[in-house]
């Protein structure tokens, strides 16, 4: 983890910053405001640019960039006549190569000592210890296949550089099993890409001109390796290998994958605002699923969800499974800590649960989280696919049904219970009501997230209009239809019908009805769309939508589609009247 810094201060770094300090050690103040400007206008420098600046005889017949280098170079301002270098990948390799057995040794040893703690607090229950008994990383350097400065950042320097792996490492674990078994296991055949982002914040006057590095796996494109026993087979022991390769795979994203960044401070200074810290809660209900692919041979399939932002064993949270349904309804309600809601996602996997055997993924999806506006309930539905990474596969797997809210601690813009004030005080309230710095209101949340709808009941009176509807599909034989709509609250079970229109595909019924709610967070209404036949009733479609919005706007008319149908849609009106609960004496 620290061959990249090794390769920034002895590189990057440390010839363009000594020289500079050479020449403007009277004028450094104005001399940072000057560089971050020159560095931000080179950055945008293509090669045809450059080699308008330099003269033929000056520009090296050697430098070659790649796409992502003509886009963004790495810029050094020299003194006297400001003479500008392309540092190309090719010259960074080659030196990374000669520094690596030095690297080598100072990464081996950082690695031990910051990760064995991680390994231990992921460690498999099944096994009693875990720690490295043998750690180098070989001979064989990485390679830089990519380098760019980001912009925007006022106070720093943002950097990225893209990185691949191939090494022969000897890396080998001790571990001991509950039954007393002691293994030696090796972790063979690594092969790794991603883009590391290292921040250097905040720049100061003081050489080297920046306070503290921040470093971050900014992505993991790949990671590849095998487990084997030293001697053996590590397959004779069921569950071993699976486990071990988890708590790899957490413990990296739990250390230094972004938005979790390492700090290593270069001058003395308190830099705590650079560590990570919460900066908001997301509300998650998960509705439903709809035209999910059909996993089991008898039968139909057995889905759960899977939730998360960050895929951490002990932060993803999994839904009910519903038995034998390809359209089901969970009505289930997750909360989640935000981190960094510029770039992170939330994800969600749908599986089919095989028993014994492990799931089947029937598909997945994610939102970002910056299309989420603080404070707004967005209703969405996403479309799951085999793989949010290579999406060539144009398969149907279904859709699932979200209802998101965001939001951010220490708001100062009026956004407080987003239900109602008269209720009592819930954890969100009380977060957003604490300091600007977020500390105190992520603390509440951690505490009491998973209990927090427990907590809030909103009680009230959902008056109903059903409208009218329109477009609905033909199911008798004269090509007309015979229309009700049965109307049900699930949590309560509270049912009300409308009256039969007879012969028509665009009937219009304009009847209210009121439901009494007991806990509106966590109810749905459910609007079932029938043909009224002499013998019975046949289904047409139906609707699904929990009771967020009435409560938050109160009242409003909208247009749902019908599911079920090809092209019919129902207008219906709803108004909510609270009755706050008794206040605590």
């Amino acid at each position: 983890m620290s061959f990249y810094l090794n390769l920034v201060f002895g590189v990057a770094l440390g010839i363009g910053l000594i020289v500079g300090f050479a020449r403007y050690e009277n004028t450094r103040s104005k001399r940072r405001s000057d560089l971050a400007a020159t560095v931000a206008a080179f950055a945008r420098m293509t090669v045809h640019d450059s080699r308008k600046i330099l003269p033929a005889e000056f520009y090296p017949s050697w430098v070659v960039f790649s796409h992502r280098q003509k886009l963004r170079m790495l810029i050094i301002v020299c003194i006297d006549n400001v003479s500008i270098d392309n540092l190309q990948l090719n010259w960074l390799n080659v030196q990374l190569e000669k520094i690596w057995p030095y690297v080598n040794e100072a990464a081996s040893e950082l690695i031990r000592s910051s990760v064995e703690p991680i390994l231990e607090q992921y460690r498999p229950v099944i096994l009693s210890s875990l720690k490295f008994s043998k750690l180098t990383l070989g001979t064989v350097a990485p390679q830089f296949t990519g380098v760019s400065i980001l912009e925007g950042d006022a106070k720093g320097i943002t950097m990225e550089l893209e990185m691949e792996w191939d090494g022969n490492p000897n890396i080998v674990l001790d571990i001991k099993t509950k039954v007393g078994v002691g293994l030696p296991i090796q972790v063979k055949n690594i092969g790794f890409s991603g883009l590391f982002r290292l921040i250097f914040r905040p720049l100061v006057d003081e050489f080297p001109c920046f306070g503290a590095v921040c470093f971050s796996l900014r992505e993991k494109k790949n990671l590849d390796f095998t487990l084997k026993v030293v001697g053996g087979d590590l397959s004779a022991i069921p569950g071993i290998s699976d486990a071990i390769e988890d708590t790899i795979r957490d413990a990296i994203e739990d250390s230094i994958t972004w938005p979790v960044r390492q700090i290593i401070p270069i001058l003395p200074g308190d830099y705590s605002d650079l560590e990570l810290k919460p900066v908001g809660t997301l509300d998650v209900k998960l509705i439903q699923a709809k035209g999910l692919t059909n996993k089991d041979i008898i039968g139909k399939s057995d889905p759960y969800a899977v939730i998360f932002i960050r895929p951490v064993r002990d932060r993803m949270k999994t839904s009910k499974t519903i038995n034998n349904q390809l359209n089901p309804i969970w009505n289930e309600h997750f909360d989640f800590i935000v981190e960094d809601e510029s770039t992170q996602y939330l994800t969600i996997r749908v599986f089919d649960d095989e028993g014994v055997q492990a799931s089947e993924l029937i598909g997945c999806a994610h939102v970002a989280l910056k299309d989420l506006e603080p404070g707004k309930v967005k209703d969405v539905w996403l479309k799951l696919v085999k793989d949010l990474v290579i999406q060539r596969d144009n398969k149907d797997r279904g859709q699932v049904h979200l209802e998101l809210l965001f939001c951010p601690f220490g708001t100062e813009s009026g956004l407080t219970n987003p239900f109602n004030t008269d209720f009592r005080l819930t954890s969100l309230e009380k977060a957003l009501k604490s300091g600007n710095d977020g500390t105190e209101a992520a603390d509440i949340a951690k505490s009491s997230s998973q209990r927090r709808k427990d907590v809030v009941i909103v009680r009230g009176v959902l008056s109903v209009t059903v409208i009218t509807a329109e477009n609905l599909p033909a199911v008798d034989l004269m090509g007309k239809s015979d229309p009700f709509v049965v109307l049900v609250l699930k949590k309560s079970e509270q049912k009300h019908k409308t009256r039969v229109v007879n012969n028509t595909l665009n009937p219009v019924w304009n009847q209210t009805f009121d439901f009494v709610v007991e806990d509106g967070l966590h109810d749905l209404l459910i609007t079932e769309v029938y043909d009224h036949d002499t013998f019975g009733k046949d289904k047409m479609g139906r609707c699904i939508m929990t009771l967020t919005r009435v409560i938050l706007e109160g009242e409003f008319t909208d247009t749902f589609p019908i599911d079920g149908t090809k092209s019919g849609i129902l207008h219906l009106h709803l108004k909510w009247t609270p009755q706050p609960l008794p206040r605590d004496p």
